[in-house]
Formats: structure tokens, sequence, C-alpha cells
């Protein structure tokens, strides 16, 4: 309820303190909270009551408020503060009684009595926190959710929404809640993060403190540690980045901390455990990596721990001791192979498109409070644990994408609520049980590429599944068991046998090798191929446990990523024709090649040494299993060649997608269709997303990647894709200071060439343009844009250009350290892409810019 002040004739109305003389012909008007089915009630001078057309409220006519508080017989200067506090309102009528005569007294008793009940306890701001507040609204640009803030608002008392709350306690803020629009551009770069964190912490009392999706940008600064009552944080969806500082875990009483969708990188401290009372952390999708430090063990409070899409890698830390853990994602990342010790209070594992190996762990049957269990797309081999299907709380399982092993059964039991279930692309076998058939038009039941027996095309022969889990070593070899009577005399003639054909054999082996070693010399090497099924030399049976599902297949569109035979190649390329022949370089050739189901490929055959240790190629096999992502041209997979006397690898092919629309730089400097501003940068950010998952987007990560403008492709949606990248099998013991910053260098060079639309041939070019740069930033914008491409000179907005040449040119810096990094490069252009689209007022995405659909697709170009 909240108590209005008296409205007067010819007078406009007031907040704040309100005057009222005794003559003046007012009326006092009282407000109820809706919820409560109570509303405005008026009170003219007369006693006459009105109302609207639904009010309830009924007050006895003995209390004429308004007769009532005349009585108190006002001088000119007293007045009441309405929207105060109530111990305000009932001091100052104390102080009235005093000049009342006696029998005024019980009219302004009951006065007194319904102020008491009537008005509630509301909370009047300190002025130097509303001035902070309205700070706030300007150092984040005015957004719209911010609009109805003034000099006159009452923060405190304003009707909450799902956008903007604030929430006061006597006369501080308390709670600070402001949601942005849903992928909010970052603020200009006359934003200082730091001066907003100093206007914040004006605000001392703060709780809770969530600020979404503003386009807040920059590292977080100390000034947070002033913010020491800080309970709950969140400020996802939002530009920060670099690390979590040590202040943070200054703030004793943080009990939830959010930053979702931001851009901090680095390893996550081993400082977390001085939160005591963390319950809730969440550090979804930004760029965190490294292991996870062991002093998570200590964090006994938390119930929730949400990691996914980061580059986190290897063991987790012992978890088993937080018996509160009740949420677990860990989804795409790197880390394994061990499954995590968990305590048994865990309601949901998500550990999808991780590295986790070997088998399930067989207490996982005993957590009788797991709801969603989510293994998919990793490396589990083993039996399948049927438990699963019925454990007594489980709704979601998925196991795809390992090679799980075991035989299925009809009767099998499950839980009733199991919605969920994805058994698809491991090796069981038998038939479905009956429980996951059952008519249920909720439920959800996947099972392709097995080798049960069902009725559809989406199940493999029995065989295959026996073969590839002899590949990895999953089925037991069979053993004979002998009665404890005859042991003795079993293992004593197996002994005489044994060295008996061991010493024939000797013999046999020393002619056969001389034999084979004068016919090798006269015949040629012959080819032994590696397959899916067959084939596998010894050692490199162990290979299938290598090959990694990728992350995003589905978004990808390409498919997984698998072993070919030399077979299939020799058909897709017509023996390796000269006319399939694309380039030759210092290591191979580049093919290309066309498979049966008629999809494009691009084939490298790298000749390799028999120095280079094969024992090695399960690693570098693991590494370029990995490299698919949306802005590399992605692995599709690999074939071996082996000599025939010692089984080392001679050649190794590597197939890649291959890409239909040109270079980069026949798209900005040949004759014919250029691409336009906006298209240009949206271009680099891709290339810069490209070098930021070679960094940091699989383990180790791939540097010196000898980027070149003409090893950009770019596809029929014009994303880039990097075509040249460092591969492992080639570079193994490279080793330099700064390799991170030599792509940034290379790739200031081809922001130069994308901006000047000239091409770059030699450092003598790249130096005398270097220069023109430089003088150009300074100059006014006339000037600035002699160097820029006169395709998109008038295309471009003087602030987006500025940008792009600023970070270009720290590109350049012949000084390694004096580089940006790859989240810097990546700010400055989404930066630039942004202040580009609001100047020309499109709505065109900046990730992806798509030419005109009449235009021609241009030669094709691949891997160079």
């Amino acid at each position: 309820m909240a108590v209005r002040a008296p409205r007067f004739a010819g007078r406009k109305r007031r907040v704040g303190f309100c005057r009222h003389p005794p003559s003046a012909p007012g009326h006092f008007q009282l407000g109820f909270p809706r919820p409560f089915g109570v509303f405005a009630v008026q009170f003219t001078r007369d006693g006459e009551r009105t109302r609207g057309a639904d009010l309830i409220l009924r007050v006895a006519p003995i209390v004429r408020l308004t007769e009532a508080l005349e009585s108190c017989d006002f001088d000119s200067k007293a007045g009441i503060l309405l929207r105060t506090p109530k111990k305000n309102i009932v001091l100052q009528l104390l102080v009235l009684f005093r000049a009342m005569s006696p029998g005024s007294y019980i009219t302004c008793l009951l006065t007194l009595f319904v102020v008491l009940v009537l008005v509630p306890n509301t909370h009047e701001l300190q002025l130097s926190q509303a001035w902070s507040l309205l700070g706030i609204q300007r150092l984040v640009n005015y957004p719209s959710v911010l609009s109805n803030w003034s000099t006159n608002t009452d923060f405190c008392n304003a009707d909450p929404n799902p956008y903007l709350t604030v929430v006061c306690y006597e006369e501080s803020v308390t709670q600070l809640h402001i949601r942005g629009s849903e992928n909010s551009p970052p603020l200009p770069r006359s934003f200082s993060i730091d001066s907003f964190f100093t206007t914040l912490s004006r605000l001392p009392n703060l709780t809770v403190l969530s600020l979404t999706s503003l386009g807040l940008w920059g590292p977080l600064p100390a000034k947070i540690s002033r913010l020491s009552s800080l309970e709950i944080v969140n400020m996802s969806s939002n530009y920060l980045y670099g690390t979590i500082i040590q202040q943070v875990f200054s703030l004793n009483n943080l009990q939830t901390l959010i930053l979702d969708h931001n851009m901090f990188s680095g390893r996550v401290p081993d400082a977390i455990s001085k939160l005591h009372l963390l319950a809730v952390l969440s550090l979804r999708n930004n760029t965190f990596s490294g292991p996870l430090p062991k002093s998570f063990s200590v964090l006994e409070s938390l119930r929730v721990l949400v990691l996914s899409s980061n580059s986190l890698s290897g063991d987790l830390p012992d978890l088993s001791r937080l018996t509160n853990l009740q949420v677990l994602n860990l989804e795409n990342n790197y880390l394994g192979p061990n499954f995590p010790r968990l305590g048994r209070k865990v309601a949901s594992i998500m550990l999808s498109k991780n590295m986790f190996g070997g088998g399930l762990p067989a207490n996982l049957s005993s957590y009788y409070l797991l709801e969603q269990l989510d293994v998919s797309f990793n490396r589990f081999v083993g039996p399948f644990l049927p438990s699963l299907l019925s454990l007594p709380s489980i709704r979601y399982l998925n196991i795809a994408g390992n090679r799980f092993t075991g035989m299925l059964f009809q009767n099998m039991t499950c839980n009733d609520d199991l919605m969920f279930v994805d058994l698809s692309s491991n090796l069981l076998s038998g038939k479905l049980p009956t429980c996951l058939t059952s008519d249920s038009k909720n439920k959800v039941v996947l099972y392709s590429s097995n080798c049960l027996k069902i009725k559809d095309h989406s199940q493999h022969p029995s065989s295959f599944c026996q073969t590839q889990a002899l590949a990895v070593g999953i089925l037991p070899h069979k053993e004979m068991r002998v009665s404890g009577g005859r042991t003795a005399m079993v293992v004593g003639a197996a002994t005489g046998i044994v060295v008996s054909v061991f010493l024939l054999g000797l013999a046999v082996f020393s002619v056969l090798r001389k034999i084979n070693i004068k016919r090798a010399m006269k015949k040629p090497p012959r080819r032994i191929v590696e397959h899916a099924s067959n084939g596998y030399p010894p050692k490199l049976l162990a290979d299938a446990r290598y090959i990694y599902q990728t992350m995003k297949l589905g978004a990808l569109g390409i498919p997984s990523y698998r072993s070919f035979s030399l077979e299939e190649l020799e058909a897709a390329t017509n023996n390796f024709e000269t006319s399939s022949l694309m380039g030759e370089g210092s290591h191979g050739q580049l093919y290309r090649g066309e498979l049966k189901d008629g999809s494009l490929v691009a084939i490298r055959c790298l000749k390799l040494k028999k120095s280079q240790n094969s024992q090695n190629f399960n690693h570098h096999i693991e590494l370029i299993s990995k490299l698919r992502y949306h802005h590399l041209v992605s692995a599709l997979g690999h074939c071996f060649e082996y000599h025939p006397d010692d089984s080392s690898v001679s050649r190794l092919f590597l197939i890649f997608e291959y890409v239909t629309n040109g270079t980069l730089r026949s798209n900005i400097s040949v004759e014919g269709h250029k691409l336009t501003w906006i298209q240009r940068i949206s271009t680099a950010i891709g290339v810069v997303k490209g070098i930021q998952f070679l960094h940091g987007g699989i383990i180790p990560g791939l540097f010196a990647n000898d980027l070149k403008i003409t090893n950009i492709l770019l596809d029929q949606n014009l994303t880039a894709k990097i075509s040249s990248y460092n591969l492992p099998v080639l570079a193994e013991n490279m080793k330099a200071m700064h390799l991170d910053t030599i792509d940034i260098y290379d790739f200031g060079v081809i922001l130069l060439e994308i901006v000047s639309g000239r091409p770059i041939i030699s450092t003598n070019e790249l130096a005398i343009m270097k220069d023109e740069l430089q003088e150009n930033i300074v100059a006014d914008g006339t000037a600035r844009r002699s160097i820029v491409d006169p395709i998109i000179s008038r295309q471009c907005c003087d602030e987006s250009l500025k940008v792009v040449m600023e970070i270009c040119l720290r590109c350049l810096s012949e000084e390694p350290t004096q580089r940006p990094s790859v989240e810097d490069v990546l700010w400055n252009l989404k930066f630039a892409a942004q202040v580009q689209e609001s100047w020309r007022g499109d709505s065109q995405s900046s990730e992806e810019s798509p030419l005109s659909p009449s235009q021609p697709p241009q030669s094709p170009i691949i891997l160079n």
C-alpha cells in the first residue's frame, strides 16, 4: 500500500514533501496492493467516498480520515512526508498531538491506528545510491530496459520484472538485476569496465548482482573486492575476457558465481578453494584450458558445477568429498581418460564429447538419485551396464558414440520414467529390451549402428562388432579350465610341447628369413592396407580407440572421421592419375578425389622417413581427427601404407573436405565480384576463430601454421576456412618462443591485404604498406582511405575502418610481446563489424554474409 499526497486545485502534484493548509480543498487517498484484492480508496473533505468499478474495500464512516487530519490543527508550516518509512510518519503525528485540544485525542488516535496498520514499511533510498544507479544507466549506454529511470524514479518501490529488479533494505540497494536484449553487441569503445565497477562499489550493501546481456567488455577489475557483501554474481552473456582475478576469491560470502558465455581464458585458479560457501559455479562457453585444480575437492558446499564448452583437459580431481554435488556438466572439453569420482547424491552427470575412456565404474549402478547420464562421444569400452536402465530416478541415458559391448535381452527391466535412451554407434548385440520398445508418445529410443537383431538396415552384422571389439582389445580370450587334480600334468605337458615347438620354429624362421630377404631385394615393396575391419599391423591395432568423435558433426555437415582403405582412394583418384593432381610440395602431393557417394575430397599424400617412430602415429591420428571445426578445412579420415619388411609406415594419406568457392585472395584481389567491407570483416573474424581453435581448441595446440591469404578458403556461404595448419606428423620436434604470436603476425599480413585489396607478394611490399598504414591511421577520414581498396572505400564507416587498421598494425609489430592476443583481435573485429552494421542500418549478421546467389562458384583450391 502507498499513501499518496493530497492534490490541490490549481497546483501541480509534487513528489516528496506536501504542504497541506487547513483550508485547502483537497482529499486524502489510500492505495492498496492489487495482489491482495484491495484497491485505491479516496476520501474527500466532507467524508464522501469514491471508488473505481472494482473497488471492494469498505471503511467505517466514523473514520473520516481527511477531517481527522484537519482536526490535528496543522499550521502553515507543518506537513507529512507520505512516501517515507512508517516511523517518520508516526513521529510527526506524535509531535502534532501536543498542539491538539483534548477532545481531538480520540480522533487522532484513530488516525494513528490507520497509519500504523495501512502504511507499509517502504524504504527511502540514499541520494548517493540513487545517483549511482543513474550513473550505471549512463555507463551501459542507456539500454531500453533502463529507459524509465530518471531523477524522479522511486527505485526501491518500482514493480519488479524479469528484465529489471531493484531490491532495497532500509536505505540501501541490496539486489540489482538488469537483463539486456539477447545477443547485445559490445558497448562502445568509450566504455570502461573499471569506471563501471567504481560506480557499482558505491552500492556497498549489494548481496545479489545480476548483469546479463548488457555488452559489458574488458577484464574483471580488482575493484570487485569492494563489494564484499556479494552472495550471488551473474554476469553471463557479455564480452568479459582475461582470467578470473584473485580478488574474486576474497568475496567470502559468495555462494553463486555464473560467468557463462563470455571470453574468459587461462586456467581455473587454484584459489577457488577460498570460496567455502560456493554452491553454484557455472563457467559455460568460455575458453578456459588446462586441468582443473585439486582444490575443487574441498568445495564441500558445491551443488552445481557447470564447465561445459571450454578447452579443459586431463583427469578431474577427486570430487567424492562433495557430498552435496547434484549437477555436473563438463560437456565439450578434452577431459579424461578416467571417469570422475563422485558422491552418491549426484542427479545429473553430463560428460559428452570429451576424452573419457576405459569402462564405466561398477558403482555407477548405485547412484539411486541419478536422473541424467550422458557419456556420449567419448572412448568408453567394455561391457554396457544394463542396470543403468532401471536406476530408480533415471530419466535420460545417452551412451552413443563409444565402444560398449554386451548382449541385450528382451526381458531386461527399465525405469518407467525413462523418456530418452540413445544406444547408437556402439558394439551391442542381442535384442532390444521390450521395455524400450513399448508404446509411449513421449519416449525416444535410438539404437542405430550396433549389431542388434532388428529388422531394419541400421545395424551391422554381428561379425562387425566382434572384429571391432578385437581391434580395441575389449573381447576376452577364451580360457580353458582344468580340474585341480590334473593341473600339474597338463601344465607339464604343455610346457614340453611349447619348448619343442619353439626350438623347431626358431630353426625354420632362420631359414625362411634369409629366403625372404633375397626375394624382397628383387621385388618392389608390397602395399599393406589398413581398413576398419581387417589388415591392422600389430603396432597399430590400438588405432581404433584413438579415433575421436568430433564435437559438432551435425552442425558441421560433414561425415564422421574414419579410416579409409587404399582401394577407396585409388578409386576416388582414378589410381592417382595426373589429372587429379592439384599440387605438390616438399612433403608430398595433393589430389582431388570423388568418393563412391559422389562427395568430393582433397587427399594429401605425405612421404615419411623410416626414422620417424611409427608408434607415435597413434597420437598424431588422435590429434588430426580433432581438426574438425567450422573455420578449418576439416579432416575426414586417414589411410596408412606400410613397408612389408618391418611394418613401418611408408606413406600417410590424409583426407579433407573439399571447399568450392576459391581462396580469400581470389575474392578480393582478382577481377570479378569482390567482397564487401562487412563480408571482409566477417571473413577475418572466421580466420581468427580458426586460429583460436588451433591454439586452444585442441590439446596440444597447433602453432606457427604458416598462414597465408591463399590458404584461406571460402565455402558457398563465404565461411572462411584455414586450409594450412601445422600437422604434428610433419613438425614433431618444433620448439620456439612466442609460437602463438607468429600466427598473429601472419594474420596481420592477411588483414592488410583484406583492407587494401592489393596482393602482398614480398617482404619489401609488406614494409612499404605497413608504413603507409601507420601514416594513414593518424590522418583524417579522407586521407585514411588512401590505402583502402577503392571497391569498399565508400562502403565502410570511418570508425569501423580505423578499428581494423589499428588492430592490423598491432598484429604486425616486430616485437612479439607487443602483438595482441587472439581474444583481443577477435573482440576488436567484432566491434568493428557491429559499428559498421549500426552505421549502415543493416541487420545482416557479421558471422555469415553470403554473396548474391546468382554469383557462379569459382574454381576450388584446396590445401596448397
